[in-house]
């Protein structure tokens, strides 16, 4: 939260320089996405797919992978959720909502175990690989969005908006409070986060996840499964980040798959933002939801403040861009200060200090980072 705070201080420095008022911006910003209970439900919405992003990077982080590919996986998983529900439009609204939610999951989750698998048994770097299953879903996305799934309505127009036919009505997510925007798939959201607390640390396929990130030559040691735990750790990632892409879909104001030919255009860089909002709740699936909900408000309130004090929407980036490094930053250092507290605690306790000594705590503070406590 310090380093929230840190980068607001900066931001408003920026702010001044451009000639606008901070106070009346931030004023601004905290009142559209925290004043009204419209202004909660927009925050909760742009919240929803952030966490369920987040929560799949810190499955994927507790095996040791990281998991840059939160995009394509809520394409893949958009696009499959759209198509089941393009499929089955007749299906009964009990049947066919979980039904295309259960789709968004397996869509994300192939898109993400690709990567794994590449990353598991053929020790391919899995950033690079899942920054390109990026692009590779934006094409595919493209293609299906511009041909077999565009809008039979587009085709005999002009415009030829690169989108799905309306979804059948049994597929929108139901809205929680009448008169607003608020949907399930908030609700959604808060049981995976659940969830992957509980299997990250009450089961038995947790405990392999922590154990092969922490030392895969350990839990091979032990006769771990260790490849097909990191593969299945992306999946589970891709999976929560699929999810998130169907909520995006059920969950929108036209109830239809739309794009402007970029990810961002379908994600509005959800699959980006959701990787601060994990960074920011310590990487912790319950942390992850408040991180979220107040990295979604600042999402939500920048564009009050773009419009109050008539600031470049860049500025808002560099805003947003200013919390990614602050939080990043706040990490590094409270690693750093547990380390050394660790090796003056050896010191203290007359314990010699060989040269692995620093490894050795290392290996502590990684320990004790991990835990849910």
């Amino acid at each position: 939260m310090l380093a929230a705070v840190g980068a607001l201080l900066v931001g408003a420095a920026m702010l001044w320089m451009f000639g606008a008022d901070p106070l009346e911006g931030y004023r601004a910003m905290l009142v559209a996405a925290f004043g009204s209970g419209d202004a909660l439900a927009a925050t909760a919405i742009k919240a929803a797919p952030l966490v369920l992003v987040g929560v799949g990077i810190t499955i994927a982080f507790r095996a040791n992978v990281i998991n840059i590919g939160g995009e394509g996986q809520m394409v893949a998983g958009g696009l499959l959720a759209a198509v089941t529900a393009l499929a089955l439009p007749d299906l009964p609204a009990p049947i066919l909502l979980p039904l295309v939610l259960l789709a968004g999951a397996v869509g994300g989750a192939v898109w993400g175990g690709i990567p794994g698998a590449l990353k598991a048994y053929f020790e391919v770097n899995e950033i690079l690989s899942t920054i390109m299953m990026n692009i590779v879903a934006v094409q595919v996305m493209n293609f299906l969005l511009r041909g077999p799934l565009l809008d039979t309505a587009q085709i005999s127009g002009l415009s030829r908006v690169p989108q799905t036919e309306r979804l059948s009505p049994n597929a929108d997510l139901p809205i929680l409070i009448q008169g607003t925007r608020l949907h399930a798939g908030v609700i959604v959201a808060i049981l995976a986060a659940v969830a992957a607390y509980v299997l990250l640390w009450r089961t038995t396929l947790g405990f392999r996840l922590r154990a092969v990130g922490l030392s895969p030559d350990a839990a091979r040691y032990a006769g771990m499964p260790v490849r097909r735990t990191i593969t299945l750790a992306l999946a589970l990632a891709g999976a929560l980040a699929g999810l998130g892409g169907a909520v995006l879909v059920l969950g929108s104001v036209s109830h239809r798959m739309v794009t402007d030919g970029t990810a961002t255009g379908f994600t509005g860089a959800a699959g980006f933002n959701g990787i601060v909002a994990a960074l920011f709740g310590a990487l912790h699936p319950l942390l992850t939801i408040l991180s979220s909900f107040v990295f979604g408000g600042l999402l939500v309130g920048g564009i009050a403040l773009q419009r109050v004090v008539q600031v470049p929407s860049s500025l808002i980036v560099a805003l947003n861009g200013l919390v990614v490094v602050f939080v990043v930053s706040s990490e590094l250092l409270r690693r750093r200060m547990r380390l050394q507290a660790v090796e003056i605690g050896r010191t203290d306790a007359g314990e010699p200090e060989p040269g692995t000594g620093a490894r050795e705590s290392s290996v502590q503070l990684r320990i004790s980072d991990r835990g849910p406590g």
